[in-house]
């Protein structure tokens, strides 16, 4: 089965907000065998939106429609669907009910008419429950394609997604399998990598396609399969990586599976009741960041300093005010006291430190810019890292982010290993 995503809302055109629910979606969609060949964003206007849900209805067998079912006058998505279906708005007393009782529980301000309007729905379409919002989910069935429209609200939207729309596609729909496998190469560019393997890719089997994913100091390897059959899909696949090892073997850390590297790394500390801090210079509190967004981080990871002045370390890390005048705050050194001061602080198994030169200005050091220090401390000891990501401020900070990731991760593996 194929897929389309249409995304209404000027706030996207502009670039007011980002449009992550296509990610979502695509993603979830992708799971159930469902490919996306094609991603819409477009404004809140009557004949765009006609005009490219026509489009859509001849390329792809669902389609997907976020956006434009707010309360107000520019919210005009059910309207446009009751145009291009041919039909006219009815109050659901389902719908009216769920609005008002969430005006009842959750919301100060008095129910308008206007909130009650969002109870007006198609009369040809399955309402769908939104457990978190007034604006329910529609779901219709026209000549063999199913069209679904969802509020863009990104947490209504996913909640739809995985009560009511997954659900039903799975019940109602037979699929093929699609499989991916990513694996995670450190150390060689992408064109590089394409050199070495390009005999291996020209022989991949006709059902297993090969993407190159680069970003920042590392280059990711997707396999994906797609076919009926899952266990020969993913013998195929398995077959393929072994050959893979024996040509790039040394420079291949890992495998991305659903989970990013942060959710795996919090996962591995969880399973050993380890815990992690990290003392931040250049990054920001880019690496706390990443940790905090996963869902039950509070397991492992248990706090983070930011500490950007060079005083900072010296008062919140007790960094030796001696030591940063021998060797300069950019240096392996205050790495390591950084790494060091947050363990010790936050009474963690792990911590782990940035310290560099980001840009435009060098700042306290004399360092060359790019040049970032990353320090890890365990409970065997602490070590330091040097690398040169640079003169791209962001290039260096998500490099150093990603770096910092990957040592932290070889270190507990290697610590669980040795236990």
């Amino acid at each position: 089965m194929t897929a389309e995503i249409i995304t209404i809302g000027d706030e996207i055109l502009i670039g007011q907000i980002v449009d992550t629910n296509s990610a979502y979606i695509s993603k979830e969609l992708n799971k159930i065998g469902v490919s996306v060949h094609q991603i819409t964003s477009i404004e809140d206007d009557r004949a765009h939106i006609l005009q490219t849900l026509k489009e859509a209805s001849e390329r792809a067998d669902i389609i997907i429609i976020t956006g434009g079912l707010g309360p107000t006058k520019d919210d005009i998505t059910k309207k446009c669907l009751c145009e291009f279906f041919e039909d006219k708005l009815v109050r659901n007393k389902k719908v009216l009910k769920h609005i008002e009782e969430l005006f009842d529980k959750y919301i100060d301000t008095p129910i308008s008419d206007l909130n009650r309007d969002q109870a007006l729905l198609p009369s040809k379409a399955v309402a769908l429950h939104n457990e978190f919002g007034t604006a329910a989910g529609m779901w219709f069935e026209d000549h063999g394609k199913v069209f679904i429209s969802m509020p863009g609200v990104p947490y209504e939207m996913r909640g739809l997604m995985e009560s009511e729309i997954i659900p039903r596609l799975i019940k109602n729909y037979s699929r093929p399998v699609i499989l991916h496998k990513t694996v995670i190469t450190y150390g060689l560019g992408e064109s590089a990598i394409a050199e070495k393997i390009e005999s291996w890719e020209d022989n991949l089997p006709r059902d297993i396609k090969l993407a190159y994913l680069p970003n920042l100091g590392r280059v990711r390897l997707r396999l994906t399969a797609k076919g009926e059959n899952e266990e020969r899909l993913k013998n195929a696949i398995e077959d393929q990586i072994s050959k893979l090892h024996k040509i790039i073997g040394d420079i291949i850390y890992g495998y991305e599976g659903d989970d990013p590297v942060e959710v795996v790394i919090g996962k591995m500390l969880a399973e050993k009741n380890w815990s992690l801090s990290t003392a931040e210079s250049c990054t920001g509190g880019r690496l706390a960041s990443k940790f905090t967004k996963a869902p039950g981080s509070s397991a492992s990871f248990k706090g983070s300093v930011v500490c950007y002045s060079t005083q900072s370390k010296i008062e919140f890390l007790d960094v030796s005010e001696e030591l940063i005048e021998e060797h300069s705050v950019v240096s392996a050194e205050v790495a390591k006291a950084m790494a060091q001061g947050a363990r010790k602080k936050f009474h963690t198994e792990f911590a782990i430190s940035t310290t560099g030169n980001a840009g435009p200005a060098k700042g306290g050091s004399d360092a060359e810019l790019g040049t970032v220090f990353i320090g890890v401390a365990t409970p065997n000891g602490v070590t330091a890292h040097q690398f040169n990501f640079g003169n791209h401020r962001e290039k260096v900070i998500g490099k150093s982010v990603n770096k910092a990731m990957e040592l932290l991760q070889e270190n507990i593996i290697k610590m669980r290993d040795t236990i």
